[in-house]
């Protein structure tokens, strides 16, 4: 089945008011149905004909055309930009996670209408939770479904021995916050973000989370801040009132691990398709981990010019995966258990 009705009224809809915004998100939803029912080919021409049309579109809040941003000089060791093509039809997640995400997305493509009422649009965002359950695919979607580029923060070469150095880099990072619209995304943010009275910190990097959250606090740009941690346990409190909002990821349940299995297999989905059993082969596996484990069944599938996944090297690939996970885990319990200590 093409668009439903529903879809398609809200097509003309959007289009009657000019809200490319909702125009895009509904077509958007169309495509992604189109990939989950197996007709990839038709999913594809129509997400290119999408992006196309926002490239040829593409303005920011002041009408200005969004310019192709790329760092030069030190700032180019401090960022690395890419311009995703992720969407949120794509995700699997909480609803609720997914209705913050719609909030925010929504609030931003109508940024112009809420700041003619002196009101500000959320856009700095702390994203928590376990590692593989969507935080980094988050700050991608937010950039593909804005049209703007992704600017990943490489921590390491941001903090130095020195203070002034460190501080003067972090400087540079908000300036361009400030000059060219994109998603800045802080990624493992607990290396700068801990609490300031723990025993182990030392006096650089409480100086480099004081000047961030002086910076952050006083940031007026159009621009989005999005941090994401695995440890909100040992992220300094004063913090959570920087962000507008927070947003937290779990493991997927049952349910979810299903629809992602069935999301990611597409045409390749064996017949028939025990996805209850295939679920709970995926139980405590994160999203990411599921998707390698389809993933591999699908090469494995291409590689003996199959048109399906088997059901069974799917579920040795998810079981293989979760034993990989369990030793992990069990590697780095020792080393938790001490960092709790530590504290």
């Amino acid at each position: 089945m093409m668009a439903s009705a529903d879809q398609l009224k809200a097509l003309v809809k959007s289009h009657i008011n000019r809200d490319d915004g909702q125009f895009y998100s509904v077509a958007m939803q169309v495509a992604a149905h189109e990939a989950k029912v197996g007709h990839g080919k038709l999913a594809e021409e129509l997400r290119d004909m999408i992006d196309a049309a926002k490239a040829r579109g593409l303005t920011s809040e002041t009408g200005k055309l969004v310019p192709l941003a790329k760092p030069r000089g030190e700032l180019a060791n401090l960022l690395h930009v890419s311009y995703p093509k992720s969407r949120l039809a794509d995700m699997v997640l909480d609803p609720g996670v997914v209705e913050q995400i719609q909030r925010v997305l929504k609030e931003q493509r109508l940024n112009t209408r809420i700041r003619e009422h002196g009101l500000s649009p959320r856009r700095k965002l702390l994203l928590v939770g376990p590692p593989g359950t969507g935080k980094t695919m988050t700050a991608s979607v937010l950039a593909g479904e804005l049209g703007v580029p992704l600017f990943l923060v490489r921590l390491d070469a941001l903090i130095t021995k020195f203070m002034g150095e460190t501080a003067a880099k972090l400087r540079q990072v908000f300036d361009a916050v400030n000059d060219v619209r994109g998603v800045y995304f802080f990624d493992e943010f607990d290396a700068i973000g801990s609490q300031r009275g723990l025993a182990h910190d030392v006096g650089e990097i409480r100086r480099v989370l004081n000047s961030f959250l002086q910076m952050i606090e006083h940031d007026q740009s159009h621009s989005l801040i999005v941090a994401a941690t695995n440890h909100p346990e040992i992220l300094d409190y004063a913090l959570f009132r920087r962000f507008d909002d927070v947003l937290e990821y779990h493991l997927p349940t049952a349910q979810q691990a299903g629809e992602l299995i069935r999301s990611r297999l597409a045409r390749f989905a064996p017949k028939p398709l025990a996805l209850k059993a295939l679920a709970a082969k995926a139980k405590d596996l994160s999203y990411a981990e599921i998707r390698r484990a389809v993933d591999e069944a699908i090469k494995e599938a291409v590689m003996h010019e199959g048109e399906r996944v088997s059901a069974q090297v799917l579920a040795r690939a998810l079981e293989e995966r979760r034993r990989l996970s369990e030793r992990l885990e069990q590697n780095n319990k020792p080393s938790s258990d001490a960092a709790r200590a530590g504290r």
